[in-house]
């Protein structure tokens, strides 16, 4: 974490489409995935209505493709398209890799699951974890070539508070050996959004490659709390003792996703991890903000780069 955060003009309450305002992104490509529903949706149309070509990664290609239907009447010059991807399946991801052509200006991973009950996919692995990084991180790393080729891509991972909560548990990360705890698995997916981003940008400086994660807030009205019903009382939505107990809409959840995609306000800002459309301060404990140390630790960041492509590497995937 560096002591020079990172700020902008914006706040809690900005709406993505303010963060856009006045900006023409005609020309880029974007990858948004869980596009199709929720703050993914709000990003997806935001940037489609500044110019972009945005494709949504989606499970349900049906209802994905209506989304897109109904996102593009209001985008203006852009387009958006729907395109199969399950990032519990491996085989997918390879799949949408290996059907993407051309340059990817702007990869917004979007898409996750929130304390689900244990399940495992085909490899082993817990869901979560499997989900919100694993899929994740094989999509980015397949693509690399494609962000590298843009020269100046962005690539944007959407964490969550919940972070703070505890790390990557490196010893037993498909809790084998733990008890399944679906909080506990949900924080640790949601550390190694953050430690991806400290190391991809790292790695992926030369390339000219921006990576950075960020806490979307609270938001009401989306799937993203389906397994667990009222996500207020919910141990990953706030800390013991915290007065904060703002909410926001998808608008509004959706315009950090926009601010590190696309606003020229972070230009060259790589590795860091932001709320409310600044970069956050460290967190302390009783306050529902700020970045935990061991989220951004590079030894940690590394540790867990490795890990995954060895798990990737077992299940005949390939990363870069």
């Amino acid at each position: 974490m560096t002591d020079n955060l990172v700020p902008t003009p914006f706040g809690a309450q900005t709406t993505a489409a303010e963060v856009l305002a006045g900006i023409d992104l005609k020309g880029r490509h974007v990858i948004v995935t869980g596009g199709a529903s929720g703050i993914g949706r709000e990003t997806a149309r935001v940037l489609a209505a500044a110019g972009a070509e945005v494709t949504i990664g989606v499970r349900d290609l049906a209802s994905g493709s209506q989304a897109a239907e109904e996102i593009a009447p209001a985008s203006g010059p852009g387009t958006v398209r729907a395109a199969m991807l399950d990032l519990a399946d491996q085989t997918s991801v390879r799949a949408f890799v290996e059907a993407w052509r051309g340059p990817l200006h702007i990869l917004v991973l979007n898409a996750g699951v929130m304390a689900s009950p244990l399940e495992r996919t085909k490899e082993g692995w817990e869901m979560q974890f499997a989900t919100n990084h694993l899929g994740h991180f094989a999509l980015a790393t397949g693509l690399h070539g494609a962000l590298a080729a843009a020269r100046g891509a962005r690539v944007v991972a959407v964490s969550s508070v919940g972070h703070v909560n505890g790390d990557v548990l490196f010893d037993d990360i498909n809790f084998e050996q733990h008890s399944y705890d679906p909080w506990a698995a949900y924080s640790q997916s949601k550390t190694a959004n953050v430690l991806f981003a400290v190391e991809a940008g790292r790695r992926w400086a030369p390339d000219l490659i921006a990576v950075n994660a960020l806490n979307p807030g609270r938001i009401t009205s989306t799937r993203l709390g389906r397994h667990i019903g009222d996500i207020s009382n919910s141990p990953a939505s706030f800390d013991a003792g915290s007065t904060d107990v703002s909410w926001k809409n998808v608008e509004q959840g959706a315009a950090t996703s926009v601010l590190l995609a696309a606003s020229p306000l972070v230009e060259g800002v790589s590795g860091r991890y932001f709320e409310d459309c600044n970069e956050a301060s460290p967190h302390r404990p009783g306050v529902r903000r700020g970045v935990a140390t061991h989220s951004v630790d590079p030894q940690n960041a590394s540790r867990l780069w490795q890990i995954s492509l060895d798990m990737l590497a077992g299940a005949g995937a390939t990363a870069a």
